[in-house]
């Protein structure tokens, strides 16, 4: 039977799974009821598992019947902190918590691939690193995962890692993208606090005002990124958070703004951190203010592998058919903690289309929506994928992909 005949037995298992999940979501890096499901679905398989010591993690390694090489597999697991609004049957029964990305199949579908996996566990060359990490969402999971051995759980160098992603729009259920080099931004956060004195509104001369200052920082940032950047490698900064004063007659001795910073290479990166810094500071110094700047590095840029690209899309096209799998003209402008894996280890992140029946893709709530929701049909295919990767790499260890 093939990979996918074997996914379609195990799919009720996998949407009952998934729902649990989805019900009882969970936020960073501290996930016991999520760890608690994913243990008891991985029991009695033959797996050796290491939970981690500082964050809820599971890595569970599969051993190969026939020597070989190593593969690693993610899966996350946290939530958002976000009030679900969907109405499903199975909605979170959590206030302010709920499973907006995804993580929920993402988890399912890895237990499904390790199921799928150990029932082939004889004629496995090598072995397979089921990663099922928390704390993606801002939190540095996939770094403290690394930090604590995930990398090398096998004993031995890992040839390949990969990681499937779902999306509730955009794609249709069950289309499959992904591309060579950038795959998603780099992620940091700009946090900046200008510094004046206070006053009455009716004599800003007898004052330092913040406020005037902060607002031309935060255009200043849009004209100085548009002309610093190649378009052909654009950065976004977007100012998320912007706060001043309590009324409306006194000018404030502060004004805070926050901002989002994506890039999608490393130089691009490089030259953020050291400008907008210079520029806040610079605009500051005009006004004879002060600004406390802090630039937080957080996800790198996610970069697929070409040859590991090429092979998981051909991979997709044998399981799925040709006209189910796409190449992205364009990375994603979201950020991923996989980035730091793939940092290490040659490997590729590749995008399922989970958009529900009866709902336009282009339309469709998107990720990180309170009202964004998920097929659940394309768990099987999911697993079934990851599996077919880990198994068929593993298979043609040695050669190129």
């Amino acid at each position: 039977m093939s990979m996918l005949s074997n996914a379609e037995e195990i799919q009720g298992e996998l949407v009952a799974l998934r729902r649990a999940l989805h019900r009882e979501p969970e936020l960073g890096l501290m996930l016991p009821r999520t760890q608690e499901k994913v243990l008891d679905a991985l029991n009695g398989l033959p797996l050796d598992i290491t939970l981690g010591k500082g964050l809820s993690s599971v890595t569970a390694v599969l051993r190969g019947g026939r020597p070989g090489g190593a593969v690693l597999l993610r899966g996350d697991m946290d939530a958002l902190p976000l009030q679900e609004k969907t109405g499903l049957d199975y909605a979170s029964e959590i206030a302010d918590r709920m499973h907006a990305c995804g993580h929920d199949l993402h988890t399912a579908a890895l237990v499904g691939a390790a199921t799928l996996l150990s029932a082939q566990r004889d004629t496995l060359c090598g072995d397979v690193v089921f990663m099922f990490q928390p704390g993606e969402e801002g939190f540095n999971g996939a770094g403290r995962m690394i930090d604590e051995g995930v990398l090398e759980a096998a004993g031995k160098p890992l040839d390949a890692a990969y990681a499937v992603h779902v999306a509730s729009n955009t794609l249709p259920a069950g289309m499959l993208a992904s591309r060579p080099g950038p795959i998603t931004t780099a992620s940091d956060a700009l946090h900046v606090t200008v510094r004046g004195r206070g006053g009455h509104g009716s004599a800003p001369h007898q004052a330092l005002d913040p406020v005037p200052a902060a607002c031309e920082m935060v255009t200043a940032i849009s004209t100085w990124t548009s002309r610093t950047f190649d378009i052909f490698d654009p950065v976004v900064v977007s100012v998320g958070s912007f706060h001043a004063g309590s009324q409306q007659n006194v000018i404030p001795e502060t004004a805070t703004f926050h901002a989002t910073v994506r890039s999608f290479s490393e130089a691009s990166r490089e030259r953020l951190a050291a400008g907008l810094p210079l520029l806040v500071r610079s605009i500051a110094a005009a006004h004879g203010l002060e600004a406390e700047v802090d630039y937080e590095r957080q996800y790198p840029v996610t970069v697929n592998a070409p040859h590991e690209t090429d092979f998981a899309m051909d991979t997709a096209r044998e399981l799925f058919g040709d006209d189910q799998v796409w190449l992205s003209p364009q990375p994603s402008a979201g950020s991923e903690d996989f980035s730091y894996v793939l940092q290490q280890v040659p490997g590729a992140m590749l995008l399922l289309g989970a958009t529900p029946a009866g709902l336009d893709p282009a339309t469709a709530p998107p990720l990180h929506s309170p009202i964004a929701v998920f097929d659940d049909s394309v768990l099987g295919p999911q697993a079934a994928l990851l599996a077919e990767l880990a198994a068929s790499r593993l298979a043609h260890r040695g050669e190129r992909p």
